[in-house]
């Protein structure tokens, strides 16, 4: 593993601990983890803006090559959760995973966790809804054909999914995410680290997974922009049932999987 200069997964796990053990006592600080979390939240956006911008403006091009959409979307919405990982914001798709080590080797208590993500799920929520309104939609991103036409149309149809079928979205988007986090860990360069973050999550975005943070950018723009979907449907068809596979996704499928796979043995 040395000659590919990344850690090893018994590494990587060590430095996955030790990030979740920061995360675990930055929680102690409510007004410094809200702003971490409140940035977080509008990295993401900018990640969603970007990939809307980008993936739907090429109309004549794509409308015949589908995939080709979900390919231009999901090779730059990655610069989200890269500038999460290498600036240390706190995004609850990632302390999904990230808290899991500390805690399933008693270092962390499943109370700091819970008090964790929500306090992060909603700074997120706020940093992004401030990002959409102010950075986007202020500024008149999705004003105009085909943005404005693609917002509505994507915050109709995230809204429109049977409940199970968002929440198995959820559980793919946070497993991408989560691998995401993972593999910048096991990297030493900011190159290998932004190549960690990118590839999973250009997955997940081109396979139609749902992320819930970043459903807080797509489903209000969407809002903003006209689409008749109301707060209440945007909670119950698909954020609660997004969040529930993201933290099966983050904190099951990675985290508590890793741990037990690499975490050294006692003797």
């Amino acid at each position: 593993m040395s000659d590919m200069n990344v850690k090893s997964p018994t590494e990587t796990l060590i430095a996955a601990n030790a990030a979740g053990m920061a995360k675990a006592s930055a929680t102690r600080n409510y007004g410094r983890l809200a702003i971490m979390s409140a940035l977080a939240g509008c990295y993401i956006a900018f990640g969603g803006v970007l990939s809307l911008i980008i993936g739907y403006g090429f109309p004549e091009i794509t409308a015949n090559n589908p995939a080709l959409q979900k390919l231009l979307s999901g090779c730059v919405f990655p610069i989200g959760l890269i500038l999460v990982v290498v600036l240390g914001a706190e995004l609850f798709t990632g302390n999904n995973a990230l808290l899991m080590p500390p805690t399933l080797q008693g270092t962390c208590s499943w109370r700091t966790v819970i008090l964790n993500w929500t306090l992060v799920w909603l700074s997120n929520l706020i940093g992004a809804l401030l990002f959409t309104y102010f950075m986007v939609w202020q500024c008149g991103l999705i004003s105009n054909d085909p943005w404005h036409s693609a917002i509505t149309a994507i915050a109709h149809a995230k809204v429109s999914m049977p409940w199970f079928t968002v929440m198995l979205k959820g559980i793919g988007a946070n497993w991408c995410v989560c691998l995401a986090v993972w593999l910048a860990l096991s990297g030493h360069s900011l190159i290998e680290k932004m190549a960690g973050c990118w590839l999973p999550v250009m997955a997940f975005v081109a396979l139609g997974y749902e992320h819930s943070i970043a459903n807080m950018f797509f489903i209000p723009a969407g809002i903003m922009a006209g689409a008749e979907v109301g707060i209440t449907q945007m909670l119950l068809a698909n954020l609660i049932p997004a969040t529930i596979g993201n933290i099966i996704g983050g904190a099951l499928l990675v985290g508590c999987i890793h741990t037990w796979l690499h975490a050294p043995k006692k003797k």
